[in-house]
């Protein structure tokens, strides 16, 4: 595992063109390797417009994926392990929508199904249902890198607090969350929920968005953005398109974690999490 890790969040602006969307994709991969990166990380669906019609429209076999191929293919020629933000994952039970972990080979070394689909309403600013068109995955995600061990979750997973305990406690080193938080959730609950996951854990929380698109029927909120142990921002987005960058000592972990012996000074006797994958 390096102890250090510069990493780059692409917050790209998604479009209703898949063949744009993934050269824009690559366009940022590329400029991302210029300044030495070993980890890229794209958005939530970052080949497909945030709408249900959409995501059957777009989604595709993972292993018949001209996107994911394409994905491959930059890790691979720019040698850096890359999550590819989200796509909409056809298979025959239904559509899903999945991240996919490549390593610097261009090989998928893991996948992440959003577990907890965005079903909400809040009346008279947004009203949204991934579960007309999605299928819900299962299994919690943590993924063993070169660059250490990495949980991912999808957006939404985000605010189910026992989800990011539970890759912590699995040995994730770093959390990351491609998410698509809105105009109305944004503002609101993006910045404090990535702080909250990375001081309750101790770890490098890193949340990548789509930039807005205000031609779009769902307008992404942007603020990409990784935070330390400490829950202090390292860097931070702002609503237009651009790359962020990085610097993780994963040194400081193991110092915070024994300065503010959280996860050591739970009371297992008195209450615990039971998971089954």
């Amino acid at each position: 595992m390096n102890l250090e890790l510069k990493l780059a969040l692409c917050q790209m602006q998604v479009v209703d063109n898949k063949n744009l969307n993934v050269k824009k994709a690559l366009q940022m991969i590329k400029e991302s390797s210029k300044e030495d990166v070993q980890l890229v990380i794209l958005p939530e669906m970052f080949n497909c417009p945030y709408e249900n019609s959409k995501f059957e429209e777009y989604a595709e076999y993972m292993g018949a994926s001209p996107t994911l191929k394409s994905m491959s293919s930059a890790a691979s020629k720019f040698d850096l392990h890359l999550v590819a933000g989200s796509i909409p994952e056809k298979t025959d039970e239904g559509i899903y929508n999945t991240s996919f972990v490549f390593d610097n080979q261009g090989e998928i070394i893991g996948f992440h199904r959003k577990i907890h689909l965005f079903d909400i309403d809040v009346p008279g600013k947004i009203t949204f249902k991934e579960s007309d068109t999605l299928k819900s995955g299962n299994d919690i995600t943590v993924v063993d890198t070169e660059l250490g061990k990495m949980g991912i979750g999808i957006c939404y997973d985000i605010r189910f607090p026992e989800l990011s305990r539970i890759m912590a406690l699995k040995g994730a080193d770093i959390l990351v969350f491609p998410g698509a938080f809105n105009m109305t959730t944004g503002p609101a609950h993006w910045e404090p929920l990535i702080r909250t996951r990375a001081i309750d854990n101790q770890v490098f929380v890193v949340a990548v968005s789509p930039a807005p698109n205000n031609n779009a029927n769902y307008v992404a909120y942007g603020h990409s953005m990784v935070c330390n142990p400490w829950g202090e921002v390292l860097s931070i987005a702002e609503f237009e398109e651009n790359i962020i960058y990085a610097e993780l000592d994963l040194k400081s972990e193991q110092k915070i974690r024994e300065e503010l012996p959280l996860l050591k000074n739970r009371r297992s006797d008195i209450y615990h999490l039971i998971w089954d994958k």
